[in-house]
């Protein structure tokens, strides 16, 4: 009769938001910084792009990564997690590790003027308005890092800001024994 309809419509949301809970607690426990890269081992995709001003004669190229192990990092004026990130990477440059920057989705007036603001940790960097670059690489969002090793493959993708933690454990032993290989 009548009853059962309506019990059924009191049962079918409560067990949709169950499924719907049920898959974003998995969703949660998957480390979001374990994101699996398909470049993994693989050379990196070709560019060649432009710097971030005119007087920026060098832009950033897939054949500037060769000979030792670099740090290839992805910014962008508009993000927010790079103003957390930024002091490590300048401590990082102070340290001697070379890191190459991806201005990603971004006006390149407006990075080049929001690293005149906080100073420039790049060795070299290339511009990416489009986001062309980073989608070859898989970027998700900024600020990601890649591990290049000497021959100019990806060895590793840290999604996030990178911490002192991330560097401690993580990005400064492998390229360590980058270093060493090459």
């Amino acid at each position: 009769g009548g009853g059962d309809m309506r019990r059924l419509a009191f049962i079918v949301p409560i067990l949709l938001f169950l499924m719907v809970a049920a898959a974003l607690g998995l969703g949660l426990r998957r480390d979001p910084s374990i994101l699996p890269s398909m470049l993994i081992d693989r050379p990196i995709p070709t560019f060649d792009l432009p710097g971030l001003t005119p007087e920026d004669t060098v832009g950033l190229a897939s054949t500037d990564f060769t000979g030792k192990p670099v740090l290839l990092n992805v910014f962008a004026s508009w993000c927010v997690a790079c103003v957390i990130e930024h002091p490590m990477l300048l401590r990082l440059q102070a340290q001697g590790v070379t890191i190459h920057g991806l201005d990603w989705k971004d006006e390149p007036s407006a990075g080049a003027e929001w690293l005149a603001q906080r100073g420039n940790p790049y060795t070299l960097i290339g511009s990416d308005p489009n986001g062309r670059t980073g989608i070859d690489f898989g970027v998700t969002g900024a600020p990601e890092t890649f591990v290049i090793d000497g021959h100019g493959r990806v060895r590793y993708r840290h999604v996030g800001p990178i911490t002192p933690e991330v560097w401690t454990e993580t990005l400064q032993p492998m390229m360590d024994r980058l270093e060493r290989e090459t």
